[in-house]
């Protein structure tokens, strides 16, 4: 079974080409190839499929074999993986993916795709369809109990759940304490992934994240995305804003003509493989 190691801002996922066929045990697959020491190594794995409703399908799961909904940093890869394999000659794609469909705008140099632009949709901030345990129609700021420590935490969902809390020094956070106590907490009903942010000014944001199943990543593209909306409705960042993460930049942009947040950013092959288990 061929593959492809690809990474968005070091988010690296491999890549299947399912668009004839796929392999069985498809959260099984995920955990062996994802294992970082008897696999090929990844945040999880990425199935392209057809699509009837789209031009094609998107399929992840993370490195613990969940199912996840959408992955800004896997789907701009998605992008490159059908161009540069000639799946495509279309520059602007249409990907289903279980928070729907997302449209790609591919930027390509010499013949293959170096970066590419994703219209993100417009944020969700309800608390029941994020989800979050909350009333009201949204969860901003809201003061939560972490193992014994009081966060101000806002709730969005760009297709998958986020916590955005923010910090003044991203850098000495314990992440590794606080990340899986958030994702685990009994206000999340689907668990949460969580973007611990600090503002450097109105138009650069830090941040590092607690992907749900796969820990700590290099960057999150929904959760750079979720990152802006939380900025901007503290009145922390203008609607459009560099945001940092430990792997490289993405731009995020939160339109206000149409609601949509669009995030740009780089998308890289690594290498090509075969996995012998079918």
């Amino acid at each position: 079974m061929k593959f492809t190691k690809m990474h968005g801002l070091g988010n690296d996922y491999v890549y299947l080409d399912c668009t004839e066929s796929g392999p069985g045990d498809l959260p099984g697959l995920a955990r062996r190839m994802s294992d970082r020491h008897f696999g090929v190594g990844g945040d999880g794995r990425i199935c392209v499929r057809t699509s009837e409703r789209a031009d094609f399908r998107m399929e992840m799961y993370n490195a613990d074999g969940s199912e996840g909904e959408m992955c800004g940093n896997g789907i701009r890869c998605v992008g490159k993986f059908l161009y540069d394999k000639g799946l495509t000659d279309q520059t602007e794609l249409t990907i289903e993916t279980l928070a729907g469909e997302k449209t790609l705008e591919l930027h390509v140099e010499g013949g293959t795709v170096v970066s590419v632009s994703v219209d993100m949709g417009e944020p969700i901030l309800t608390p029941e369809r994020i989800p979050v345990l909350g009333a009201g129609e949204s969860f901003l700021s809201r003061r939560i109990m972490v193992n014994g420590r009081e966060w101000a935490v806002t709730c969005v969902s760009m297709g998958n759940p986020h916590a955005v809390v923010f910090v003044p020094d991203v850098d000495r956070l314990n992440l590794e304490e606080w990340g899986p106590a958030f994702e685990h907490h009994a206000i999340f009903p689907n668990r949460t992934n969580t973007e611990f942010v600090e503002v450097e000014n109105q138009s650069t944001l830090r941040m590092r994240v607690w992907e749900r199943g796969s820990g700590e990543t290099m960057a999150c593209g929904t959760g750079a995305c979720a990152a802006l909306v939380a900025a901007v409705l503290s009145y922390r960042a203008r609607r459009i804003a560099t945001v940092k993460l430990r792997g490289g930049s993405l731009t995020v942009r939160w339109e206000e003509s149409d609601g949509h947040v669009y995030m740009t950013g780089p998308a890289v092959t690594v290498f090509e493989g075969e996995w012998p288990d079918t």
